[in-house]
């Protein structure tokens, strides 16, 4: 059974290496820990580090040649074999799998992957969780994202005053790398000590990012004060609203053909959608009709028209409109 973050860090504490460690997941988390654990390493005596940087002609031997490989210098050596896709292959599994059966004396295997699922899991994986450690570092959900910015800022020596803390995650819109720039630098622009919202409105810069993605996001997830706040970023930041339409016209298609489908199951495996957006644009398509989506889409081409300087109207107004209206439907009519 894979290690949560919390009985990761009793595990790294240990006074002794398991003989292998597959670290994978968010990118920032599994770096932030494979560095905890060379640190360990070292100072368990560790002293030597091989690095296997695994791509598309990777030679799968070299792994072997590295746990048999004798050192000049050191009784135990870390080997540092970095998987990005989180896919070994069958000739990789293999490998992995005949270094977990028989791990070498003073020779611990560390193992990065940042990409994972549960699709990626399978016998080698779990054959790994049976003979030595394995941690998979999920994004905080929704619920989490306060008590893990809490205990970002405990590590640094800091913390905030609850309305402070709540800024801050609004300010990083669940960007992990934006959060943790951000507490670094609160670390040195602030040092210990705890944080109100004054201070933290002083410190903290807008680090949300906004995107036409994260916009149409927000608009079909419900969340229309989220939405109209990615608007505001964009027009602020000067983005140009035409190339913006483009992207909202191709969406508000996409949720018509999914609203006019027989067979939805069908229309979206058609589309590609992966997941979490096909459960967007189910919530989307549940929570209004087609003949709702027909009009967003209506009064999409309009704004286009006005970006485009061949119809009159405040375009930026009509797209705040558009969007209160795809986040919230029943506004429809008092924003006609």
């Amino acid at each position: 059974m894979p290690l949560g973050a919390a009985q990761w860090q009793k595990a790294l504490a240990a006074d002794r290496l398991a003989p292998v460690y597959l670290l994978a997941g968010v990118e920032l988390l599994v770096l932030e820990a494979a560095d905890a654990l060379r640190a360990q390493a070292k100072k368990l005596g560790y002293s030597e580090r091989e690095v296997l940087d695994v791509g598309p002609h990777f030679d799968w031997d070299d792994l072997a040649r590295a746990a048999a490989g004798m050192s000049l210098f050191a009784t135990r050596r870390l080997i540092d074999l970095r998987l990005p896709t989180g896919r070994p292959g069958i000739d990789g599994a293999k490998a992995i799998n005949a270094f977990c059966a028989d791990p070498p004396p003073d020779v611990t295997l560390l193992i990065t992957a940042m990409e994972w699922s549960s699709k990626h899991d399978g016998a080698w994986s779990r054959k790994l969780d049976a003979s030595g450690t394995m941690v998979v570092f999920n994004p905080p959900r929704p619920n989490e994202w306060g008590a893990w910015i809490g205990a970002r800022l405990a590590s640094r020596g800091l913390s905030a005053t609850p309305d402070a803390a709540a800024l801050l995650a609004e300010r990083v819109e669940g960007n992990l790398l934006a959060a943790a720039q951000e507490i670094d630098k609160l670390a040195v622009l602030h040092g210990q000590g705890r944080i109100d919202l004054t201070e933290m409105e002083n410190l903290v810069a807008d680090s949300a990012r906004y995107d036409a993605f994260k916009l149409t996001d927000a608009a079909f997830a419900g969340d229309g004060a989220r939405a109209l706040r990615i608007l505001a970023g964009l027009r602020a930041e000067g983005d140009e609203l035409i190339a913006l339409m483009g992207w909202l016209v191709n969406q508000l298609q996409l949720a018509l053909r999914l609203a006019n489908a027989h067979d939805l199951a069908a229309q979206i495996r058609t589309e590609h959608l992966w997941p979490a957006r096909e459960q967007l644009f189910r919530q989307a398509l549940r929570r209004a009709p087609r003949e709702h989506w027909l009009q967003c889409l209506a009064r999409a081409s309009r704004i286009d028209r006005m970006a485009k300087g061949r119809e009159t109207g405040n375009a930026w107004q009509e797209a705040e409109r558009l969007i209160a209206v795809m986040a919230e439907p029943r506004a429809a009519r008092a924003l006609a």
